[in-house]
């Protein structure tokens, strides 16, 4: 079931590729003109606002936060496994927010159809024609939460639109918008009640994270922020649409030499030569452009070694199976990482 009231400025359009955001002159002080390219530093301080205006309703978090900002300049989606109540639905709420993008939630239950989730043609008996009502997935950022509750035929509904960033009813494809990012969220701690995500889909999540209990200080500061009005409702957007645009541009953009994207490579096969499912090309190129993001965190134009290090135990572990069966897959990327030697 989807949650009414919460599209953005976009709203409910269908193939809104353009008119969602201005030069981003007003949110970001950036004066560099629309459509020119972004300089590292610049990314970088877009980076550094996005996070700071999440960590204002994420308390003691800076390093998810950090992961988020990462998934989103590298153009893609988000897993969030946690126990119930520690923010993930803010997390995302705040993330569409400081962009000034639209957000759709979408509550995952067992009842819930595929066309719950991408929409669907409607008869109009004044017009006699079918009229197609876009789903929640016609949003920037889009929150599936506890995903795992329905079962993989309505999961499988965001395959599609999770790769191609777009939607295909009745034979008709429509573009999402642009950016297009989905965070979900997974119950972990009622397997009972679950469904195990379909491989194929797992391995469209970029990352996976879990952003934990609070300590005592900052679930004191959370408490006492809670205390009035929810203080996601105050964020004010720090970037725009087209920010993000530029941004994710100037990230495809960073230089990774040939030797960083055979270490890469050569990473992903260690996995695959050390568990009974290893990491895919799919894989591979979301650790490439994670640690391009990283890069783009610190102002480089060019990635090294450290950020490929610092991306791979979110973006690989959650993709692997082990020789027994389990899902985690820590132990294999952090041997990945010992053994495998940057050349």
């Amino acid at each position: 079931m989807t949650d009414p009231g919460e599209s953005g400025p976009l709203g409910a359009g269908v193939s809104e590729r353009d008119g969602d955001g201005g030069s981003g002159t007003d949110a970001s002080g950036d004066d560099t003109p629309a459509g020119a390219a972004m300089e590292p530093a610049a990314v970088a301080d877009l980076a550094e606002r996005l996070a700071d205006s999440v960590e204002e309703v994420i308390v003691g978090k800076r390093e998810a936060v950090e992961h988020v900002v990462v998934t989103l300049l590298a153009r893609g989606h988000l897993l969030v496994e946690d126990v119930p109540g520690v923010g993930k639905t803010t997390l995302a709420k705040a993330v569409a927010r400081s962009i000034g993008g639209s957000f759709k939630r979408v509550q995952f239950t067992p009842d819930l159809l595929p066309s719950d989730v991408t929409g669907v043609n409607v008869f109009d008996q004044r017009t006699d024609e079918f009229e197609f009502q876009p789903g929640p997935v016609f949003a920037n950022v889009v929150l599936g939460d506890e995903i795992n509750r329905a079962p993989p035929k309505t999961q499988s509904a965001l395959l599609e639109a999770m790769e191609e960033r777009q939607v295909t009813t009745d034979g008709v494809t429509r573009e999402l918008p642009d950016p297009f990012c989905v965070i979900a969220t997974q119950n972990d701690v009622e397997p009972g009640q679950t469904y195990d995500l379909p491989v194929a889909e797992v391995d469209r999540f970029t990352k996976k994270i879990r952003l934990g209990y609070p300590d005592t200080d900052e679930e004191a500061e959370i408490i006492g922020r809670m205390a009035g009005d929810h203080p996601v409702e105050s964020v004010e957007p720090v970037a725009t649409i087209e920010d993000v645009r530029r941004a994710r541009a100037a990230v495809g953009a960073i230089e990774a030499t040939e030797e960083l994207r055979r270490y890469v490579a050569r990473l992903a096969v260690h996995t695959r030569r050390h568990a009974r499912l290893g990491v895919s090309p799919r894989g591979s190129l979301a650790l490439l452009r994670t640690a391009q993001a990283r890069a783009s965190l610190d102002g480089r134009g060019y990635v090294i070694p450290d950020d490929v290090q610092a991306e791979a135990p979110t973006v690989f572990a959650h993709r692997i199976r082990s020789d027994s069966g389990d899902a985690d897959g820590d132990e294999v990327v952090a041997d990945a990482l010992e053994r495998v030697p940057v050349e």
